[in-house]
């Protein structure tokens, strides 16, 4: 009886675990293939392997700086510096977002100081933040800042303004205040769209960082870069992209996990 019971279960086959799996492993099959002609050109010297370098250099100069430290100090203070910048994104973001996307006058009135700052870049406005603020840490951290919360603004409005009329119908039936509509309705149901903010923000903070290290910083993910660079030691540089890539698309894939996972129910992810 135990075995007629067993034998009706079903076994996952090799072809669903693929369909499920196929997002992933079609990326990873077209990394690893931009990685083997990366290696084919550097090796058979299409390209200049002392410009680009090549993939099994990088990993041998990542075995180098991550087996003696050295890397660890940089990747400390760029966690930092982005992690309070999108953290402070997050928490302003999100709020200033569903306040426009409700009020229709406050968002008129902030229009266009959106699309001004959203059009132009925020490296352009390094030396008014410098003037400001110095060259320490608050500034680095507002870059961070400014790179990340208009996006997050911006899908947060398209959210608050996406909502079924019949979520604001039932609301307005129970005579649901402002407050609480904002907290129990507008927020759950922008959800798809913020989280998609955040997907955008969290790469535009971790690029601020970046930039704010190039040009501001003793120290940091960008400030190893450039000095592999000014050095000539183009692997050593190419070492330090690879981890920022690496991290990015790591903090990408669970910002993507999330999504799946609190917005099922949407049916559909927002665009972004």
């Amino acid at each position: 009886m135990t075995a007629a019971v067993a034998s009706v279960v079903p076994v996952p086959s090799a072809r669903a675990f693929l369909r499920r799996r196929r997002s992933l492993l079609l990326g990873a099959a077209g990394i690893l293939a931009l990685i083997a002609a990366w290696q084919v050109c550097g090796v058979t010297g299409i390209v200049n392997r002392s410009i680009s370098s090549t993939p099994w250099d990088i990993a041998k100069a990542e075995g180098h700086v991550f087996g003696t430290g050295e890397i660890w100090t940089p990747l400390r203070l760029t966690g930092i510096e982005f992690g309070l910048g999108l953290g402070i994104a997050i928490v302003a973001g999100i709020p200033i977002g569903i306040l426009l996307g409700r009020l229709r006058w406050l968002d008129e009135m902030a229009q266009p100081i959106i699309n001004v700052l959203n059009a132009v870049p925020y490296v352009m406005f390094l030396p008014i933040i410098i003037f400001w603020f110095g060259i320490g840490n608050t500034s680095r951290v507002l870059l961070v800042v400014w790179a990340g919360i208009l996006p997050l603004v911006i899908n947060t409005i398209a959210g608050v303004r996406h909502l079924d009329r019949d979520f604001v119908r039932v609301a307005t039936a129970f005579c649901a205040g402002r407050v609480f509509f904002m907290r129990a309705v507008a927020l759950p149901a922008a959800l798809p769209f913020i989280l998609t903010g955040v997907r955008l923000a969290l790469a535009r903070a971790l690029v601020g960082a970046i930039v704010a290290e190039l040009f501001l910083a003793s120290g940091g993910l960008g400030y190893f870069v450039q000095t592999a660079t000014a050095n000539f030691d183009m692997t050593q540089a190419m070492a330090g992209i690879v981890i920022m890539a690496v991290v990015a698309l790591i903090l990408t894939r669970a910002v993507g996990y999330l999504e799946r996972r609190l917005t099922h129910w949407s049916g559909s992810r927002a665009g972004g």
